[in-house]
């Protein structure tokens, strides 16, 4: 696969969490990952929404637990650290959806610098989701 793209829709830290590790594994083996951040999860693209992301629901008394295993198993385990590295790879490019950001107050002023910018969700459709080789929706 040369290409893949994400949707993520959600930011509980253990649900953004499976996207990321995905986009790791395959920039990891040279594939090409295009993410949109669409609803809450766009927060995630600043940094003080990524620093905010918890465990939610039956398994938030688990945050810090869950948080030990990312480490243990290879991976940062804080979302900004990660962001990071997902985009050293050089594999990967992260995209706010342009109404989202309009929602939940994320501008080009509060956006991690390892985003590539601010962008509908259509562009995103037709310019990398609809080239792409594989497509998943968190």
């Amino acid at each position: 696969m040369k290409s893949m793209t994400i949707v993520i829709r959600d930011d509980a830290y253990d649900k953004i969490l499976t996207p990321l590790a995905f986009t790791y594994l395959a920039a990891a083996e040279g594939t090409h990952v295009d993410i949109l951040f669409v609803n809450w999860a766009v927060r995630a693209l600043t940094e003080d929404g990524a620093r905010a992301l918890k465990v939610e629901g039956r398994h938030a008394d688990q945050d810090a637990w869950v948080r030990e295993r990312v480490a243990a198993a290879g991976l940062p385990n804080d979302i900004n650290a990660l962001l990071k590295a997902l985009k050293e790879t050089g594999n990967v490019n992260f995209y706010a959806c342009s109404l989202a950001a309009a929602i939940f107050n994320v501008s080009e002023h509060n956006l991690i610098p390892e985003a590539s910018g601010i962008v509908g969700a259509a562009w995103f459709l037709n310019e990398k989701a609809a080239k792409a080789d594989h497509c998943q929706y968190f």
